[in-house]
């Protein structure tokens, strides 16, 4: 006895704190719910607020691929997994914090369905600036079904049965954000398994919510494939990737269906309300036929990159009438046949489009591909042909995809690179939202006296 009370008055153990319950964590993670995990979320809070000041400071580009990557969910997500956060209000004021940082960063003013939109993943028509509250269940529901086995395999026999309490919770808050059922056992140690059924439904209910038709077919462009490639893209501009501060805006504000410009009147005479999407496809806009041949040159040069010969707008193939396609390879592409491609970007608002748009993802690129192949049918018993068609909206037809997955392979074969093929997808992504941009620039006018209200 003598010996224990000469080792507690002793100095090895002044160093000791003791901590209350609620207020243990381990290697960063609150054990329970309570002081300690509000700590750690004002931590993470008072972390993005210094992010967001200084990302206020560079392009527009440059901050979204950080904030997005690096600075927003990924700094919360390691906490979101090891402590159940899903009921937790502090969560509420990250996401007020990242919606307002979001909204400086693009300089575009997003309402509630449009905030919605934006913190879906990529795949689902968002930004993939993930909401800390549509995250949380799912992110500790996953993590503790892949601790479950190992957990099982440390705790004594007397103890396994013992249930967790948070589970319970964050599936009864998970349940609200998905209205499904858990995955199956097999996929719940998998995030995206519980994450994506609740995107989905999140998705599903802002289109049935739609009341016109461009808001439908810009919801049903937005999470169709590829169309949110650029937003992949690591802005570097030897490459083509990056985007200026304006182009960033108008394609968040035609992805979102944000206020893009006051409503003014085009100089080709028709009214442009605040969306802007008139220039998309306005006729007498010149930077249309600029957007076509800078997705033109991309295909051209990745073919030749591929060490495949390759001429522009080749002569006499159609000798009959004379028309022309974009493009053709000098040596066989398949089958003892060279390729010959032609490029076109249908506007999915266009009136003529719109109806069959708000229906049917990729409608308007389907009809200007079988436009396009019954041009050149003339070439198939010579050429392989190809229409290479993206919406305005960013469809893609499923044509093209194969085409530009096929040069990628191709690429791949000669540089070793596997993601020549990402690549590529990026670089024409990029190319369609640059000319978008210019195409809805055009219908401003720097003389116009006033603006219509």
């Amino acid at each position: 006895m003598e010996d224990f009370a000469a080792i507690s008055d002793s100095s090895l153990l002044a160093e000791f704190v003791q901590v209350k319950k609620e207020d243990m964590t381990l290697f960063g993670a609150p054990i329970l719910k309570g002081p300690a995990q509000d700590s750690a979320i004002r931590r993470k809070i008072e972390e993005l607020e210094r992010a967001l000041e200084r990302l206020s400071l560079i392009h527009s580009h440059d901050a979204l691929v950080l904030l997005k990557n690096s600075m927003s969910m990924p700094k919360l997500l390691y906490l979101l997994r090891t402590s159940d956060c899903s009921d937790n209000p502090l969560l509420i004021i990250f996401d007020n914090i990242l919606r307002a940082g979001l909204t400086s960063i693009l300089n575009v003013d997003l309402n509630d369905a449009q905030w919605l939109q934006a913190s879906l993943p990529v795949r689902h028509g968002g930004l993939g600036v993930r909401s800390a509250q549509m995250l949380a269940p799912s992110a500790y529901l996953a993590s503790a079904a892949s601790a479950h086995s190992l957990q099982q395999s440390i705790l004594p026999e007397d103890m396994r049965h013992l249930t967790d309490d948070y589970i319970a919770t964050a599936e009864t808050i998970w349940m609200s954000l998905s209205m499904t059922e858990k995955p199956s056992s097999e996929t719940q140690h998998i995030q995206r398994a519980w994450d994506g059924q609740v995107a989905s439904h999140h998705a599903a209910q802002m289109l049935s919510q739609v009341t016109n038709d461009v808001d439908r077919a810009r919801l049903l462009a937005a999470s169709s494939p590829h169309a949110g490639d650029w937003l992949s893209a690591p802005p570097i501009t030897a490459v083509g990737l990056r985007l200026s501060d304006e182009e960033v805006r108008i394609a968040v504000a035609h992805r979102l269906g944000c206020r893009a410009c006051e409503p003014h009147t085009c100089q080709c005479g028709k009214a442009v309300d605040a969306r802007g999407l008139h220039g998309l496809a306005c006729r007498k806009s010149g930077p249309r036929h600029h957007r076509h041949s800078q997705l033109n040159d991309i295909v051209w040069r990745a073919i030749q990159k591929a060490q495949i010969p390759t001429v522009k707008e080749p002569v006499g193939l159609m000798l009959e009438d004379g028309k022309r396609p974009d493009g053709a390879t000098i040596t066989p592409w398949s089958r003892g046949k060279p390729l010959a491609w032609d490029v076109t970007v249908p506007d999915t608002y266009a009136q003529s489009y719109l109806n069959r748009s708000a229906q049917n993802v990729g409608a308007a690129a389907s009809q200007a591909a079988d436009n396009k192949t019954a041009k050149y049918n003339g070439l198939s018993h010579t050429h392989i042909f190809y229409p290479v068609v993206i919406e305005t909206a960013g469809t893609w037809h499923r044509q093209t995809i194969e085409l530009i997955q096929e040069i990628g392979r191709r690429i791949t074969n000669i540089t070793g690179d596997n993601r020549e093929t990402g690549f590529l997808f990026q670089q024409l992504s990029m190319a369609l939202q640059r000319g978008n941009a210019v195409c809805f620039q055009r219908t401003l006018t720097t003389t116009q006296a006033a603006v219509t209200i």
